[in-house]
């Protein structure tokens, strides 16, 4: 056969196979349908469940059995992502609801993960078999093909309540994301009736029912106002903030105790919060906080903060919710899957497309109900009127050769071949015209059937059928009555399984954190040749000059309200405020200046140091290794930025050679590779912005480059090494700046 080449335009390709991808994250991957708030794997996950009856009044079953039988059939994406829906769906302290009974080691609070499937055990809650699937029987949602085809799946679960709304949903599909709260179960349901009464009604109306978000953790909604703008739209950001007690101890001790944290918090935070406390301890941001303690168990969260005596309650209270993520924001995007395309729903279009879905799944189920109860009362009325000429049933089943022949003779009156005691039996077979359903319900009838009081219980079944009818056709027919069936099913699940509210939704006033005025004193700065860097008291320099000066690379006054620069030869300037650096004794060995900014030891090295008010009031010489000089206004690094590039270099590889004040030096010797010297007047050297590249100090041959920079002032001799000899820079011959200068031997 002869090969064809199919030519295409590759970005179209691209585009069409990128959209492709992104459609299936979106869709089948990482949003949850707006219908029953669940994503693929959810839903897939408790259908199997389901599927292999491990119900919630059966024993657990191995999770290991679950994830590997629901990869199996229906989500072939890997193990993990389906026991990490396990997971979630067990854990009470990320949903409203839990949809799954977990019994193990199924995670905590502060963040530990979930024990190996192999370990843990599961089974479905019976929120989940109550709610959640029942009805699967009664033809209420569609079934699929699964991803090869040999098994279906369920397209959408028979979810009765709005779990987009109870259980929330986060997620993260390409260039979107949803993130919905949990709610109140009691207050959703009262919401859902009060649309179903009133269509019209509007989201503030709503409102009145759904108070706002109802975190697990608890906790307080701070910004009430802004709730309303929130379920209008469908996003916006919900401010959280944790509960704090204060408790009295034994000799007037104080603890302030956190009780509740918010939802954001959970996971690893709550250490990045422990962590922050101690920090504020240690920068000295506060005095008043003796011991932390995390005393959290099953029973809820308990952080405990030990006060030393005279602590003020309230300032610390407004450092904690300021500086810790005590208080944080919840960003919400009400995004879901909506007749195959992503939405954004508010609080209403959330409510009014569950309530369609519920018309739905009622419509089909009741329509079902009709169809089986219609059946059974054609079988009622065959047996009835069967139990009226059961003689002259009789005698064609004694005369009849097969069974064909009495179907032939109870349906159509067919009477050849029958053999009769008397005309009038055959002439009454004749008039018979039982169903074929009737027919087949008579032969498989039981004699005892025949008894009188059997006979009665036939008549009350076949009322009581009669009745269902009646009512399964009035509820199709009237939207009340369907109405009433679907808020009756609300209300059950209202009682069952609701709960009182956790979280507080309150107008909380603006933190306002008072800083403390710093005294502001002169200290010295001490930093050695490690990068260990601290502060000392003037005095405490004084006892220790000499030593200091021999022992540290860089010594120096400055203000403790001060911030020290650091340069990089890579060109950076990384600040740290002199406050963050620890003060103390001479002897202590301070911090690595790399832990208390972003300076990387591993990747760039120390050039220059000095306080930003030893910079503000001068000039910056910079020289690079390609030998280009500038001098930049040192009020430009004078910034609030933690890290700011400080000069321009010509590519990735090239490195700033030297920095240094101008003030205090008449000349510049730069240094080649080669072994070239020139000096010239710093007066040379133009200013220039510190995005600028500069101008060439020295001409360089091909592959040479400067290695080293010397600034000299006019009346002191500065003398180097060079080949194993003296070599004074103030002797060299002054030449003018973009010469090639001198080579020495």
């Amino acid at each position: 056969m002869e090969e064809q080449i199919i030519k295409t335009e590759y970005s179209e390709l691209m585009q069409k196979s990128y959209i492709d991808y992104a459609m299936s994250v979106i869709v089948a991957r990482a949003l949850p349908d707006a219908r029953d708030g669940l994503k693929p794997v959810q839903r897939r996950t408790l259908y199997d469940m389901q599927e292999l009856g491990i119900s919630y009044d059966k024993p657990y079953r191995k999770c290991a059995r679950i994830v590997g039988d629901t990869m199996g059939k229906y989500h072939p994406h890997g193990d993990s992502s389906i026991y990490d829906a396990l997971v979630v769906l067990a854990q009470d302290f990320k949903k409203g609801q839990i949809l799954v009974d977990g019994h193990g080691n199924f995670g905590s609070i502060e963040g530990d993960g979930a024990a190996a499937m192999r370990y843990t055990e599961a089974r479905l809650a019976k929120i989940t078999q109550e709610v959640y699937l029942k009805d699967m029987d009664k033809d209420v949602i569609d079934f699929v093909p699964n991803f090869d085809e040999t098994e279906k799946e369920p397209e959408v679960l028979p979810v009765r309540l709005p779990n987009l709304l109870v259980n929330g949903a986060d997620g993260i599909a390409v260039g979107m994301a949803t993130s919905i709260p949990p709610h109140n179960l009691g207050e959703v349901v009262d919401a859902v009736k009060a649309y179903m009464k009133d269509e019209d009604i509007t989201t503030k109306g709503l409102m009145r029912y759904v108070k706002g978000p109802d975190f697990p953790t608890g906790g307080i909604v701070a910004n009430k106002d802004e709730l309303a703008q929130i379920y209008e739209t469908g996003s916006g950001k919900i401010k959280l903030r944790g509960h704090i007690e204060v408790e009295k101890g034994k000799a007037g001790k104080q603890y302030l105790v956190i009780t509740e944290i918010p939802y954001t918090m959970i996971g690893a935070n709550i250490g990045k919060f422990l962590n922050d406390v101690a920090g504020l301890v240690e920068t000295k941001k506060t005095q008043d906080i003796i011991d932390i303690s995390n005393q959290s168990s099953k029973e809820g969260i308990r952080i405990v903060l030990e006060l030393r005596k005279g602590a003020d309650v309230e300032q610390l209270t407004a450092l904690l919710y300021k500086k810790t993520r005590l208080e944080d924001t919840f960003g919400v995007n009400m995004l879901a899957v909506v007749d195959g395309r992503p939405e954004v729903l508010s609080l209403k279009k959330l409510i009014e497309h569950h309530v369609d879905f519920q018309f739905d799944i009622c419509t089909r189920k009741h329509q079902n109900l009709l169809a089986r109860e219609l059946e059974k009362k054609e079988i009622q009325e065959g047996l009835i009127k069967a139990c009226d000429v059961i003689d002259l049933i009789i005698e064609i089943l004694r005369g009849s050769k097969n069974q064909k022949q009495v179907k032939d003779c109870l349906t159509l009156g067919i009477t050849e071949g029958i053999r009769f005691k008397t005309k009038a039996s055959e002439k009454a077979a004749k008039q018979l015209s039982f169903t074929q359903r009737q027919a087949t319900a008579i032969l498989e009838m039981r004699l005892y059937r025949l008894i009188g009081l059997e006979i009665d219980a036939l008549m009350k079944e076949h009322q009581e059928t009669l009745d269902r009818i009646a009512r399964y056709e009035d509820i199709l027919n009237n939207y009340d009555s369907m109405a009433q069936v679907i808020m009756e099913d609300l209300d059950r699940s209202k009682r069952e399984f609701g709960r009182k509210r956790r979280t507080v939704i309150e107008n909380a006033e603006e933190i306002v954190l008072e800083e403390k005025k710093i005294e502001e004193t002169e200290v010295v700065f001490l930093m050695d040749r490690f990068g260990y860097a601290k502060t000392v008291d003037v005095g405490t320099y004084e006892r220790n000059k000499e030593a200091a000066d021999q022992e540290y690379r860089y010594v120096f006054r400055c203000m403790n309200t001060d911030k020290i620069c650091v340069f990089t030869d890579c060109g950076k300037m990384h600040s740290v405020k002199v406050m963050d650096l620890p003060y103390g004794k001479f002897r202590d060995k301070g911090t690595p200046v790399d832990n208390l900014c972003n300076y990387s030891s591993a990747q760039e090295q120390m050039v220059f140091v000095a306080s930003l008010n030893m910079i503000r009031q001068q000039k910056l010489v910079f020289i690079s290794g390609s030998g280009m000089c500038k001098l930049v206004d040192g009020f430009e690094f004078d910034v609030s930025k933690r890290t700011i590039a400080a000069t321009k270099l010509g590519d990735e590889q090239e490195k700033v050679v030297l920095i240094g004040l101008y003030e205090e030096s008449d000349y510049l010797v730069l240094q080649s590779k080669e072994g070239y010297f020139v000096r010239f007047l710093l007066s040379e050297i133009p200013e220039k912005k510190k995005t600028a590249i500069g101008v060439r100090g020295m001409k360089l041959g091909a592959g040479d480059e400067i290695i080293h920079a010397y600034l000299l002032a006019n009346r002191m001799e500065y003398e180097i090494t060079y080949k194993d000899k003296p070599l004074v820079l103030n002797k060299l011959k002054l030449s003018r700046r973009d010469s090639k200068g001198i080579k020495k031997q």
